[in-house]
């Protein structure tokens, strides 16, 4: 029996994982804070067993329940997919929202993970799939006046090393881990910030799900959708190691008087 949970399953990337994995015969998980679209997405879906759970993983208790859910439940894959934005100047930014996007974005994923990982270590087989996004590479991009998006940036940047790491930790284990990087998709995710991004070039939610698993079955541990040569990702990867092997116990010459 293949069961997989995914959290932001009631729009979006989540609800396409939902409709391509449901397609390949796996029993799901849906998590989301609205009861009537995961209620909707239920009914959509046939030939498979669906179970709803409502949840908000900006809450303590929230992420609580859907942790437990990972830890007792066969799990074979974990989907950590919800998400919010709250683009903004950092120093605008109310300390409600910031918590609420560090709970959504690092917290839940994290606390999730932990919680799948013994089950599927014992049981000798598991998948866990991250979604991030391109942002995590644009720290040091120009960023427009007035506008501002670096705590949303630093959660997917945390979302990638955090995968890597664990991929790295999972070695000499049939667990996979994944994570996803798309560009601006064509979900509703920028809309509900008041964001009309409708005349940008967007990529499908299903089209994503598709680089996700393509790129699990290409062993890769990062897939970006949109990014055509693969060369680039891997020279960022390599100059991250270059640089932590460049280290020394010694001061840095440019840092001496």
């Amino acid at each position: 029996m293949n069961e997989t949970l995914i959290t932001g399953a009631s729009s979006g990337i989540g609800r396409a994982f939902a409709e391509r994995l449901a397609a390949a015969g796996h029993d799901l998980i849906v998590v989301a804070r609205r009861k009537d679209r995961l209620a909707e997405l239920a009914r959509s879906l046939s030939g498979v067993n669906v179970e709803v759970v409502v949840a908000d993983l900006a809450t303590d208790q929230g992420i609580d329940a859907v942790a437990e859910l990972c830890a007792a439940r066969p799990l074979t894959m974990l989907i950590n997919n919800a998400g919010l934005a709250h683009y903004m100047p950092t120093g605008e930014l109310p300390a409600a929202k910031a918590r609420e996007l560090v709970q959504v974005k690092v917290a839940a994923p994290t606390l999730l993970t932990r919680a799948a990982l013994p089950g599927m270590l014992a049981r000798g087989a598991g998948t866990i799939v991250s979604v991030a996004g391109m942002l995590a590479f644009s720290a040091t991009a120009p960023v427009p006046e007035r506008q501002g998006r670096a705590v949303y940036v630093g959660t997917l940047a945390h979302t990638v090393a955090m995968t890597q790491s664990l991929h790295a930790e999972l070695a000499g284990t049939p667990i996979k881990v994944h994570v996803v990087c798309p560009g601006i998709v064509a979900t509703e995710f920028h809309e509900v910030q008041g964001m009309d991004l409708s005349a940008l070039p967007r990529m499908s939610a299903a089209d994503v799900v598709t680089a996700a698993l393509a790129g699990l079955d290409r062993g890769e541990v990062v897939s970006a959708p949109g990014v055509e040569d693969y060369g680039l990702l891997e020279s960022v990867f390599g100059a991250d190691l270059a640089a932590f092997g460049g280290q020394s116990a010694q001061l840095a010459s440019r840092y001496r008087n």
